[in-house]
């Protein structure tokens, strides 16, 4: 059925079922397209994260950014997760769900005055900071508000990191992290943020990276960077290692856990830090699957095309970065496989899920899946061409609940409004 095992969404009977639930009974209540989130592989990965690095006992930061469902995030709230956050809109989700704000961090190149505030008012652990100007504004904001705030510094390791060039954030080439030598004057001259404590140690190199050699030694560097400033006196109390760890999608090896843990627990065993790891795409990228309908086939001569009522609106990878999905049909039938392009109705040449893919030629009206679609599907969806967002389920054993309503056009134009001199 598929290159790789995706335990949670299975053939019975020729049928697809997300666990104990067939995908057509859901689809037959609430339409497509639709994303389906499966609780137990959420979990399950979360726990082989947590299991793998038990010697070290890390904060798990879960990367909000991947996928900001309120139920997958109580989901992993419930398993001890803490969040990875870079908006004030991802901080009240974190609160919705109770999270432990001692396992929150707060990161992102561009965070505002109103988003700072709210963030040392919610008490969370610390922020990764990522340039001179922004770590100037939080010790003003937390003098003004007469706190004391943890940082951390996101250092640049300069490390270029084998994914796409789109989410490669590790080389000084790109807008993240703080330079080295900037870096150590800032811990060193720390006394100049009186507001501040300034210790912890922050690095991410990118996102999808399927290997351990990139990490190892980004991790090696900053740990390098670390003992020297120790040497210097500087107590560094946090290792935040990033996040990136790579997922099957085609046909990627990507490390398990454990094989991750294994390459890098030997580096951070029996260090004085706490250690934080954020992952995202790792947790959710293979426990959700996004489905849309065939309308028709269109053949022009030259090519064919199947189109479907979902678009790059809904899920936007494919355009974006050239992302692959696999697709399969959710009604195994006997008919023939076509190569085609899979593509949607929205009005741009990028709107395509799949080029000259072969796909099941399913009957016009059938349902055909897009796997591997947990990880920045829903969250980067948009109502570009005046479209609805889709709706979201979470299914557990064989219960299922909608946890995101599809929109409809109220919501479109919610707040929207014609002026008196237009009338």
């Amino acid at each position: 059925m598929h290159p790789h095992p995706i335990h949670d969404f299975q053939y019975k009977n020729g049928e697809l079922y997300c666990e104990g639930v067939k995908v057509s009974a859901i689809v037959k209540k609430i339409g497509t397209p639709v994303y389906i989130y499966s609780y137990k592989t959420i979990v399950e990965h979360f726990r082989k994260i947590k299991e793998a690095f038990k010697p070290i006992d890390p904060v798990i930061c879960f990367a909000m950014k991947a996928n900001s469902n309120l139920a997958v995030l109580k989901a992993l709230v419930n398993e001890g997760a803490g969040f990875d956050i870079v908006s004030g809109g991802e901080l009240k989700k974190a609160r919705l769900v109770k999270a432990d704000m001692k396992k929150i961090a707060f990161a992102s190149v561009g965070k505002t005055d109103e988003e700072i505030v709210d963030a040392v008012k919610a008490g969370i652990l610390f922020f990764n900071v990522e340039s001179k100007p922004e770590l100037e504004n939080i010790d003003r904001i937390a003098r003004k508000m007469k706190k004391r705030v943890q940082v951390a510094l996101r250092i640049n390791p300069d490390i270029d990191s084998p994914t796409h060039e789109k989410i490669n954030t590790g080389s000084l080439k790109k807008k993240f992290g703080i330079d080295l030598k900037t870096a150590r004057a800032i811990f060193i001259g720390q006394k100049a943020y009186k507001n501040l404590l300034i210790n912890g140690v922050h690095i991410h190199i990118g996102s999808q990276i399927t290997h351990a050699e990139p990490f190892l030694a980004a991790i090696e560097k900053a740990l390098a960077f670390i003992d020297e400033l120790e040497m210097d006196g500087v107590k560094v109390d946090y290792f935040d290692i990033g996040g990136g760890l790579g997922i099957i999608y085609q046909n990627e090896t990507p490390q398990t856990a454990k094989e991750y843990a294994d390459k890098v627990l030997p580096l951070l065993k029996g260090r004085k830090f706490k250690v934080l790891m954020e992952p995202g795409r790792f947790i959710v990228g293979n426990a959700g699957i996004f489905i849309t309908r065939k309308l028709y086939l269109k053949d022009n001569g030259v090519k064919k095309f199947i189109i479907v009522d979902a678009g790059m609106n809904d899920l936007v990878r494919p355009s974006m970065y050239g992302s692959y999905h696999e697709i399969i049909p959710v009604k195994k039938a006997g008919g023939r496989n076509v190569v085609c392009d899979v593509v949607g109705p929205i009005c741009e040449s990028g709107d395509v899920f799949a080029h000259d893919r072969e796909v099941a030629n399913v009957k016009d009206g059938e349902l055909l899946a897009l796997l591997s679609a947990g990880a920045y599907g829903y969250v980067m969806s948009s109502n570009y061409n005046v479209r609805p967002r889709s709706a979201e389920v979470m299914v557990k054993g064989n219960k299922w609940a909608v946890v995101q309503e599809r929109e409809d056009f109220k919501d479109l134009i919610k707040g929207a409004s014609i002026p008196e001199f237009l009338k």
